[in-house]
């Protein structure tokens, strides 16, 4: 292990480096003296809790702002002009977490955004060029299509593949695989591989360590703004690398269901699903008791996310019934299921669980703004309380309740969304990818939230891809093609449930 950003070896080049870089926002260190560097062909990863510094370093790699202080190349060669984007596109793209694909534009206008020229279009040429080349990455998709209809891999390939196009050898992902299933991961991996046999050089981000060690040969660890060390992955343990990220020794833990007590079946049925089909699942028939708490999991076609979403309302079923403690929900109402006392934490926190631009306090307080006031007013006092409230219950790192939400990480926008999800103290808590882009000990503090909720009496439903997030629930049910194929207790393994997603097992 090494403490200092590590040489390259003689004879090999540097793709990019970043060196002793420093990003100040008034008072706040975003980046102390930093470094990275990059070899050429290599997949790189940067690592940390949300906070450390690695967006503000990918904003400055992309020049999308300028360091206060530091040095970045490429190739041996400093870094183009702030102004000259185009420049830079040559040097560099990211594929972010949220996408920069535009969806009202097709796929091919996608692809050449920027680059058609001051002449007239040649729409069949544009389409032609486009076609060829997303054939390399197998993206079998009508060009002319919009972009709204891809998938989320799609977008992140048609992404990838436009940055190649301008002629980018050096690609940052950041959580590129925070929204996909298993399979789709390992496809990516595979052209990774594959791009960097021919030369193209990655820094991956991802809070999904066990990610890190499967694809990248080298990893960089940041935090609290200032860089930890640079390290071979093979020379680094998971205990280390979690270690070096958090500061405190021990690692990642987990609560269990084992830890709480069992749920008999005297336990009062909390959430009732009976005979419910809708997009992507059918005859669904679910019980879910008071102090439960529930894992769905399956692949992404197998119609967890869509269950859960018409459980919330989002969704409208086809048939079937929805019962909280009995009484039956109005398809497809959101604001039924809140006032019957079903809160969520949907997939999409960006879109559909924060409206970014309002503070923690508004967004905290938005499923109980009718409680707070008189005829729907919201007195400031009580506002802030509510927000007060909610950076202490979920350790919120913030300025405080004013400060908008956009300026928090990830993993503090998720708590943010946690908290108004159970500002109404609901009797039925959805959570959908809870954990999604978070570090390590925000996912440990959300998970000690579902432990603590489940005690208090409410039933939990939590939908995810890690078994990490499975391991705080008393049953897991593995959807497949729509049904129900099977169910495990607490004393499942991770070769079991991975065997029954990609349904090797028999129901």
């Amino acid at each position: 292990m090494m403490s200092s950003v590590t040489q390259a070896a003689a004879g090999d080049q540097l793709a990019a480096a970043a060196r002793n870089i420093t990003k100040r926002y008034g008072r706040t260190v975003a980046l102390n003296e930093v470094g990275i560097e990059i070899r050429d062909g290599e997949s790189h990863a940067l690592v940390g809790r949300n906070g450390a510094g690695k967006s503000t370093l990918v904003s400055v790699l992309t020049g999308l702002q300028a360091a206060d202080s530091g040095e970045v190349t490429f190739y041996g060669k400093p870094s183009p002009a702030l102004s000259d984007r185009e420049g830079w596109r040559r040097n560099v793209a990211c594929v972010y977490q949220r996408s920069t694909i535009m969806p009202a534009l097709s796929v091919a206008e996608n692809l050449f955004i920027n680059r058609q020229g001051k002449t007239l279009i040649s729409w069949s040429k544009l389409r032609k060029q486009s076609a060829e080349l997303l054939e390399p990455f197998g993206v079998d998709v009508d060009v002319t299509k919009p972009a709204a209809e891809l998938t989320v891999e799609q977008r992140q390939l048609v992404e990838i593949a436009r940055a190649l196009s301008v002629g980018a050898k050096f690609i940052i992902l950041d959580e590129p695989t925070a929204q996909l299933d298993g399979p789709a991961i390992e496809r990516l991996f595979e052209r990774m591989r594959a791009l960097q046999d021919s030369g193209i050089t990655f820094m991956f981000i991802s809070h999904h360590l066990e990610e890190i060690y499967e694809v990248c040969q080298t990893v960089t660890v940041f935090r609290d703004a200032k860089h930890i060390l640079t390290a071979p992955v093979a020379d680094l343990g998971r205990t280390e690398l979690v270690d070096a990220m958090t500061g405190e020794p021990g690692g990642l833990s987990v609560p269990g269901a084992a830890d709480r007590p069992s749920i008999g079946d005297k336990s009062t049925v909390a959430l009732n699903l009976r005979d419910l089909s809708g997009d992507s699942f059918d005859s669904i028939n679910i019980e879910v008791r008071k102090g439960e708490v529930i894992g769905l999991a399956g692949s992404a076609s197998s119609g967890k996310h869509q269950l859960a979403e018409t459980v919330y309302g989002l969704r409208k079923a086809s048939s079937g019934v929805i019962e909280v403690d009995g009484r039956k929900l109005k398809p497809g109402s959101v604001l039924d299921a809140l006032k019957n006392g079903i809160g969520c934490v949907p997939r999409d926190r960006h879109h559909q669980g924060l409206v970014l631009g309002l503070s923690i306090a508004e967004n905290a307080a938005m499923t109980v703004m009718d409680k707070l006031g008189p005829a729907g007013t919201v007195p400031p006092k009580q506002l802030a309380q509510v927000g007060s409230k909610a950076i202490e219950s979920y350790d919120i790192v913030t300025s405080g309740p004013d400060q908008p939400v956009s300026d928090l990480s990830g993993g503090n926008q998720q708590k943010v969304v946690m908290a108004r999800a159970l500002a109404s103290d609901p009797k039925v808590l959805v959570l959908i990818n809870p954990t999604a882009g978070v570090d390590v000990k925000s996912k440990e503090s959300l998970l000690g939230v579902v432990d603590r909720v489940a005690r208090t009496g409410a039933a939990v439903i939590v939908v995810s891809d890690e078994p990490d997030d499975m391991r705080v629930c008393d049953r897991v049910l593995v959807m497949f093609h729509g049904e129900v194929a099977h169910e495990f207790g607490r004393d499942w393994t991770e070769q079991d449930l991975v065997a029954a997603i990609e349904g090797v097992t028999e129901k």
